[in-house]
């Protein structure tokens, strides 16, 4: 095997990444104090999720994000009113 198919090989068992379905979300339970924090963040600093889930303990970034865009995303909102077949 020539030198740049080894190194081929070796990129892609790096690069291989799991694929996330946003259909298998969970809803993220968030206290009223967290969402009201959230909000504001938001407001003040934008979609930098970690500053905001520095904020909040025991919430990850990751987290905090998927929240935002259960919540504040027309689909995801239209599923939440039952309008979603």
């Amino acid at each position: 095997m020539d030198s740049r198919r080894k190194r081929q090989r070796r990129t892609s068992k790096r690069c291989v990444s799991e694929e996330v379905s946003s259909v298998a979300w969970e809803l993220i339970d968030m206290t009223e104090q967290e969402e009201d924090l959230i909000n504001r963040m938001y407001r003040l600093v934008g979609d930098r999720w970690d500053l905001i889930a520095g904020r909040i303990p025991g919430r990850k970034p990751e987290e905090i994000e998927r929240f935002w865009i259960m919540r504040h995303r027309e689909d995801f909102a239209a599923k939440r009113h039952g309008r979603y077949s």
